[in-house]
């Protein structure tokens, strides 16, 4: 299974995996898992009509595949694979215009995806397939399925899908809808072994009277037959007879003593026994014993055979004694966190059988000694109990304690279990929700940028004769003179270290490893919203009368008049030429105490004015023009600018930008990390730091009101 076809894109679960994926991709299983069959019509004789053509095929095996236009390997989730129908089309190279057939039976049996149908249509395409089967060509099958959910799993980390665990970086494609399935010619995936069969039933022929004619499956005209030559030795001749076929369900691939192909009719007689073999084996399996149905079909047993074995099958058995197994593991005690702390849409965090092995292991839910003694028992500690809890720490984190230097030794043999891998992944899942629970009108007016490293970072912005001259008769273009303007920005780095301390451990409070990281991201949101708005308001030197971006007066404040005088002064910005740079204002940035009229000069048609002195008409001219966006960090008076007046007209950021916020590696959410406490300390250190920078950038990008005189 190679190839994938991209349509467009979305978002991993992963919140800082930092990958786009598609969403489509394709199943394509080799000849080896196709099975394709042409018979007679049962109880014909004269073999006139023709039952339609068959096929079966393995259309996915249940392993990581790597298909082009996603990054890593791609396991589909047969779990959470969706059909909509047993009837799908089945067409040639994805063409809706070459009709081959439709399927009768799609299903996922022992971990594999089961695609059985019927070449039912009568056209150039279903011919072609048939046919060309029949002389051996390996058609390969393609059936695409659309991704409605996929997760990652990072390197280091494992999951456990189709009863097989695949160790990261992988994708698991959790939830798919199967579309329709094409025959091609190009595509294969090399796990699989089975076999092509393309034969006819039964019909009358010439062989033996000295005719040399047959009749294919489609009535097209046989491949000649090569005969060997003398330096080519003849094989000695090995034929099944009609009722051995039956009985065995053996294909034949005899040659006549003269060298010839096996004739026709006995090619036809044996597929129809073999057909006849399977479809009693699946009657008499009904479908209550699928692994015995799978044995007897790949191993060739008769109709009696397959009727003891499952007779065994069916016979009653003593009460067998089923244990659990309890084999903890990092996955279990971080599903157990997760159930614990209530995590919301919890099925989208962890596997199923991770959730099902702790909610059968810690019914009652896991404090935090017990996920503390579970982790150190995996990892070799003897106790039974958390009384020596700086030894259980010690074990938990992997590390045995060296008392005579009071230094921390590498315990002997391997840790198991990470438990400061469990506890950063459990605390990440909460360390979005306080960095998201404060302000973040910052994003919807600044630029974006990545940068790998701490150095400060330059930008240009073209300015000058960058516009296009006209070329003359002898097709030379002209050379533009374009002046450069530069704009700096540097990413730094912000964090703070929280303890979890003794007495959490000892008071057993899980919601300390929810609590912490909750107030560590909350700390990192609001400090991108100080270093954001001190930069912001510091702007003096930056809104300047000389620039034409900063008005004064008693007809700046927010209303008709001013957003009118401001939208002419943003419209009036040129370049360094003179000419109008071409930018849209599209954002109003107001503070809290201006939010209201900032939504009326957007939302409503009409503003009136009840004062004596009443101005008509009353229409609103810059409705729907300007999005609002409310900053309480405006008005505060702890930052140097500030005012409760003021107010300001952006353009779009993604066109030119007043402020840019650039981000280390593109990672626009902070990190935490766990670790045992220092000697000193007895507990459970958590720290979180972000790597940010925030710097003005183009002055011609917005207009400052001042408001007021």
């Amino acid at each position: 299974m190679s190839k994938a076809r991209a349509a467009t894109s979305y978002r991993l679960q992963t919140p800082d995996d930092g990958l786009d994926c598609p969403d489509r991709l394709e199943l394509r299983c080799t000849p080896g898992d196709i099975s394709l069959v042409a018979l007679a019509a049962e109880g014909d004789s004269q073999g006139d009509s023709q039952a339609p053509p068959h096929f079966t095929m393995i259309a996915y095996t249940g392993d990581a595949m790597r298909i082009e236009g996603w990054r890593y390997p791609v396991v589909v989730d047969l779990e959470g694979l969706s059909i909509p129908s047993q009837r799908r089309p089945v067409r040639f190279g994805h063409s809706m215009y070459q009709g081959v057939g439709h399927t009768e039976r799609i299903a996922v049996e022992a971990g594999r995806l089961i695609a059985e149908g019927i070449v039912s249509r009568d056209t150039p395409a279903a011919r072609e397939v048939v046919a060309s089967g029949k002389r051996g060509f390996p058609w390969q099958a393609s059936i695409g399925a659309q991704v409605a959910r996929a997760d990652f799993v990072r390197a280091g980390k494992s999951v456990t899908v189709n009863g097989r665990t695949f160790e990261g970086p992988v994708y698991v494609a959790r939830r798919t809808v199967l579309g329709e399935i094409s025959f091609v010619d190009l595509g294969a995936d090399t796990n699989t072994a089975a076999t092509i069969a393309a034969s006819q039933a039964n019909q009358p022929q010439a062989a033996g009277n000295g005719t040399g004619k047959e009749t294919d499956v489609m009535n097209e005209p046989n491949d000649t037959p090569v005969t060997p030559t003398q330096d080519e030795p003849t094989a000695e001749p090995t034929r099944v007879a009609p009722s051995d076929a039956q009985e065995t369900g053996a294909v034949s691939t005899a040659v006549p003593p003269n060298g010839q192909p096996a004739p026709i009719a006995e090619l036809r007689a044996q597929a129809l026994a073999e057909t006849k073999r399977l479809a009693a084996i699946r009657r008499i399996c009904a479908g209550r014993h699928p692994d015995l149905e799978e044995r007897a079909i790949a191993e060739g047993w008769t109709q009696d055979r397959c009727e003891l074995e499952v007779l065994r099958a069916s016979r009653p058995r003593a009460p067998a004694v089923h244990a659990i197994d309890n084999t903890m593991n990092g996955s279990i005690l971080e599903a157990a966190c997760l159930l614990t702390a209530k995590l919301e849409h919890i099925e989208e965090h962890a596997d199923e059988k991770a959730l099902d092995a702790a909610t059968r292991r810690f019914r009652g839910g896991i404090g935090l000694q017990e996920l503390l003694l579970e982790a150190a028992w995996a990892n070799g500690y003897s106790g039974r109990n958390f009384r020596d809890s700086r030894a259980v720490l010690r074990h938990a984190f992997g590390h045995s304690l060296d008392t005579s230097h009071h230094e921390h030794a590498l315990q002997a043999g391997f840790s198991t279990i990470d438990i400061g891998g469990i506890l950063s992944n459990v605390t990440n899942k909460f360390l979005l929700e306080g960095f998201f629970s404060v302000e973040r009108t910052w994003r919807n007016i600044c630029a974006i940028r990545n940068v790998s490293d701490f150095k400060t970072v330059t930008s240009y912005r073209l300015v000058g004769r960058d516009q296009y001259e006209k070329v003359a008769p002898g097709g030379e273009l002209k050379h533009g003179a374009l002046g450069e303007e530069t704009y700096t920005n540097k990413a730094d780095t912000y964090g703070l270290i929280l303890t979890i301390d003794r007495q959490d451990i000892i008071n057993d409070d899980l919601g300390a490893i929810t609590t912490v990281p909750r107030k560590l991201g909350r700390g990192s949101g609001l400090k991108i919203n100080d270093v954001f708005w001190a930069t912001f308001l510091n702007n003096t030197a930056f809104f300047t009368a000389g620039r034409n971006n900063y008005l004064t007066g008693v007809d700046t404040a927010l209303g008709i008049t001013g957003l009118t005088l401001a939208e002419v002064s943003f419209m009036n910005q040129v370049d360094a030429e003179g000419k109008p740079v071409g930018i849209m204002p599209a954002i109003l940035l107001v503070p809290p105490s201006l939010s209201a009229m900032g939504t009326m000069l957007f939302k409503s048609l009409e503003i009136r004015d009840n004062t004596a002195s009443v101005k008509y008409p009353v229409a609103n001219p810059h409705a729907g023009k300007f999005r609002a966006e409310v900053s309480r960090y405006l008005s505060n008076a702890q930052y140097a600018g500030f005012s409760d007046k003021a107010w300001y007209l952006l353009a779009d950021p993604g066109d030119l930008a007043v402020i840019e916020v650039a981000f280390l590696n593109g990672q626009e959410a902070p990190t935490i990390e766990s670790a045992e406490a220092d000697f000193n300390v007895l507990g459970i250190q958590m720290r979180g730091y972000h790597d940010f920078g925030v710097a003005l950038q183009e002055p011609r990008a917005g207009v400052k009101a001042k408001g007021e005189v």
